[in-house]
């Protein structure tokens, strides 16, 4: 059986810096992001709030997602954390 999978979106605020992202572990990844571990790119802009997550029963399924997610017009991404999160609220809080 194969690990689970996590496609994530991180922002600095509202309508801010958008970061897409994959992982087995979402906990453990978040924690790295908001230690300054986890990527150049979120800390330099800050970006720690995670705004929207799905879930996959196979991670190769959420890199898939994660690389379609990526290529996708910035508007489409907000439509999709707006859909979800219309306050762009962190939901990190129940996984941390």
């Amino acid at each position: 059986m194969g690990r689970r999978g996590y496609v994530y979106i991180l922002t600095s605020q509202k309508n801010g810096t958008l970061y897409i992202g994959v992982t087995s572990d979402l906990a453990g990844r978040l924690q790295q992001h908001r230690t300054g571990t986890g990527s150049k790119f979120a800390t330099r802009y800050g970006v720690m709030r995670l705004v929207w997550f799905d879930e996959y029963e196979l991670v190769t399924d959420a890199i898939a997602r994660e690389k379609i997610l990526k290529k996708w017009p910035r508007q489409w991404k907000i439509n999709l954390i707006e859909e979800h999160n219309p306050h762009w609220h962190d939901i990190a809080w129940h996984l941390l």
